[in-house]
């Protein structure tokens, strides 16, 4: 068992495979773009609208999970086409109830945005 034994350097060398998977998330996954893109909008504009922390919160978990979620899918989606390459129904319905579990997720994270947002702006004008 020599050669399992902890590393630090090989815990932080790991760090280098989740780097390469969130390159290829933004690279080749356009939802994961569009997500990027949504979630860098709602940071600027909790910046601009200086929201509190416990809204500043709210928002990177939402992003968070938004995002989280969109990879897991991708990789659900990629090992599925791998797996069976060929329309399946069952790999279908797989990948249509991952792809949910990325809409519901974007689905609060909207609600959570507009909840924090919504107030503020109102009171700008």
């Amino acid at each position: 068992m020599k050669g399992n034994r902890f590393s630090i350097l090989k815990r932080l060398y790991s760090f280098k495979y989740a780097f390469n998977g969130l390159r290829i998330l933004f690279k080749e996954e356009h939802n994961a773009r569009i997500h990027l893109v949504a979630a860098i909008c709602a940071i600027v504009l909790a910046g601009v609208l200086n929201i509190s922390a416990l809204e500043w919160v709210a928002i990177v978990l939402a992003i968070g999970l938004v995002i989280s979620l969109e990879a897991v899918n991708s990789a659900i989606e990629n090992l599925a086409d791998y797996v069976s390459p060929n329309w399946n129904h069952n790999i279908k319905r797989v990948k249509d109830i991952s792809a949910a579990g990325v809409l519901i997720a974007s689905i609060v994270a909207l609600v959570t945005g507009l909840l924090i947002f919504i107030p503020k702006i109102i009171e700008l004008c």
